[in-house]
């Protein structure tokens, strides 16, 4: 029975490439009959940099950048195999993880950093851009990176409002004059795992804001500044990018990219063809993915729904086994054949992260158990 494994990371804990490995032994510690493939994913979030490096034999270019709370830290972006394209995740420039809990707000982020890696990059020679955009920690909708790519703002006394989320409502004007020059022969790849608006009910702020650390009212005030500042940029450029899907993915660092004439895709779609994930497909029995939690989300391009989508054109089961099932996780049964958490009863967090590779072993190992008594049949064809 030939198991394809293809999972995306478990967020704080471990990564895509581990999730494999522990997948993949659980398969084969439960029988040698199985064939297992493993094709570590990402889908524009946590982990994406490292999925292109390994899938295309790059590297890592180690740099220094400001970090989300405004302070220099060390940082890096990636080269792929081709040598000519540059890869930026926002998770390791700006992150939620680099901001401690308690400090946790974005009035008080950054997207800066992410603008001096870029130049940075540039610098360095390269002019292809693939951009990671998920797990970011700020809400400025790419005021901060814009800036540090030498765009002006100005506040109604005209001066300059400082670079942090609560600045961006002090705005009244701007100045694209100002844009470093070789900006403009770069093109911008925006691989990203949602397709968020950027504002409204489905937008940035209200959707992602409190997992950021906004409180209710930031939230309105957060939404009412990214919609502010979408009108001032749309009078100066013409153009208005803010409903377009995905602009208002990594706090809205999308809308900010696409007015660098970035172009927006999926970021499963563009590691998968990276990584050659349809030709395995092709040649799978059953498939596994699975995520740090999986919930109504998941359904909105993220990982695991891209990996079932192309499964199901191939009537190829797929299974999903996850850190834990939240919130409308019963919808995700119209994509996957089962879904799993790999918690086996009441914990907490802390205590399923501190079990996380025994857990997800276990899990799987269950899973293994149930398709070797299948002797591989497919329940969705019975062959």
């Amino acid at each position: 029975m030939n198991i394809l494994i293809a999972p995306d990371s478990y967020k704080g804990s471990l990564s895509s490439l581990e999730v494999g490995a522990i997948m993949n032994k659980a398969f084969l510690d439960e029988s040698s009959n199985f064939q297992t493939t493993v094709i570590t994913m990402a889908d524009g979030g946590e982990g994406t940099l490292d999925t292109l490096i390994y899938a295309t034999g790059g590297k890592k270019v180690k740099t220094i950048a400001t970090g989300p709370l405004g302070e220099k830290v060390p940082t890096e972006y990636g080269v792929l195999g081709d040598q000519k394209t540059a890869v930026i995740e926002i998770a390791s420039i700006a992150g939620l993880p680099m901001v401690p809990i308690e400090r946790r707000n974005p009035f008080y982020t950054t997207s800066y950093g992410i603008g001096e890696v870029i130049t940075s990059a540039i610098h360095d020679g390269f002019r292809n851009f693939i951009i990671a955009l998920g797990g970011s920690s700020t809400n400025d909708g790419g005021f901060g990176m814009l800036q540090a790519l030498g765009v002006t703002f100005y506040n109604e006394k005209g001066l300059s409002p400082g670079y942090f989320g609560k600045d961006m409502g002090l705005v009244s004007n701007v100045d694209w004059g100002t844009l470093h020059p070789l900006v403009n022969e770069c093109t911008f790849d925006i691989a990203s795992d949602v397709e968020n608006p950027l504002c409204g009910e489905t937008g940035a702020s209200s959707v992602f804001g409190p997992q950021k650390g906004a409180t209710k009212e930031q939230v309105k005030v957060l939404d009412h500044q990214l919609f502010h500042f979408s009108e001032l940029l749309q009078e100066e450029k013409g153009i208005n990018f803010r409903d377009i899907p995905g602009a208002g993915a990594a706090g809205g660092l999308g809308f900010a990219f696409l007015h660098l004439n970035g172009t927006i895709e999926s970021g499963a779609k563009l590691v998968a063809e990276a990584s050659n994930l349809p030709s395995a497909i092709r040649k799978a029995d059953w498939i596994l993915t699975g995520e740090g939690q999986s919930d109504d989300q998941t359904l909105f391009g993220k990982l695991p729904s891209y990996v079932a989508a192309m499964a199901n054109q191939h009537h190829t089961p797929v299974s999903l086994i996850s850190g834990s099932l939240g919130k409308g996780c019963e919808q995700l049964y119209k994509d996957f054949t089962s879904c799993h958490s790999i918690a086996t009863g009441p914990m907490t967090l802390q205590d399923s992260l501190n079990r996380v590779e025994e857990l997800l072993y276990h899990e799987t190992r269950n899973l293994a158990r149930i398709l070797k008594r299948t002797r591989g049949k497919n329940p969705l064809t019975g062959k």
